[in-house]
């Protein structure tokens, strides 16, 4: 293993990933597009920069890395690419609200590629988790509300689910614990503002 760090919110940290990923000519046979972050609180107060920075993370960054990736492996014809989106990307997400529509984005953008690349040898799995226990939360500043501070599953297990669903082809997953599988089967069937109510509830800060 070789680690790089680069800032993959600017297009040569992730020209400079994927040079490193593929140097000496070796193909990419499995990826996961897994950057991320959020930041909780009120739309009007957040400074505009920082939200501008989730957007270049969370959706420009994993675009462009796609397309890197995916040039190669459709020339190729194989390839495996695991895209994370979160089941965030069910709901609207009021006082997380650019976290949820850039998940929103990268879950359409998953299956989009699934259906132009169904023909080819190249697979792409959508994996949507639910709240994992990782510095997520304290990050985006989401520890004063219920969200921050509730039942959150096991990273391992949701790596692993992951890991296993990306090798299998699957098309989309959502993983974790029962509760977070409920929760992905019931946001299939109610409605958008019955949704963004209740994810108010959640993620708006404690008085």
């Amino acid at each position: 293993m070789h680690p790089v760090e680069v800032d993959l919110r600017r297009p040569e940290g992730v020209t400079k990933l994927y040079a490193a990923a593929t140097a000496g000519g070796r193909p990419l046979d499995a990826v996961a597009l897994n950057a991320g972050v959020g930041q909780g609180g009120a739309f009007v107060d957040a400074d505009l920069a920082d939200l501008q920075s989730i957007i270049d993370l969370n959706v420009t960054s994993t675009v462009h890395l796609a397309h890197l990736v995916l040039r190669d492996m459709v020339a190729r014809d194989e390839g495996r690419v695991l895209i994370t989106s979160s089941i965030a990307s069910t709901m609207p997400g009021p006082f997380q609200a650019i976290y949820n529509a850039s998940k929103s984005f990268v879950q359409s953008f998953a299956e989009a590629l699934q259906q132009e690349l169904k023909d080819t040898g190249v697979t792409v799995t959508a994996f949507l988790p639910g709240p994992t226990d990782t510095n997520f939360f304290a990050r985006a500043g989401l520890l004063n509300t219920l969200m921050g501070q509730g039942p959150k599953d096991d990273p391992a297990q949701v790596a692993k689910q992951g890991f296993q669903a990306l090798m299998k082809g699957e098309e989309k997953l959502t993983v974790g614990s029962l509760m977070t599988k409920a929760q992905g089967a019931a946001n299939k069937v109610l409605p958008d503002k019955i949704k963004a109510v209740a994810h108010r509830q959640m993620a708006k800060p404690k008085d």
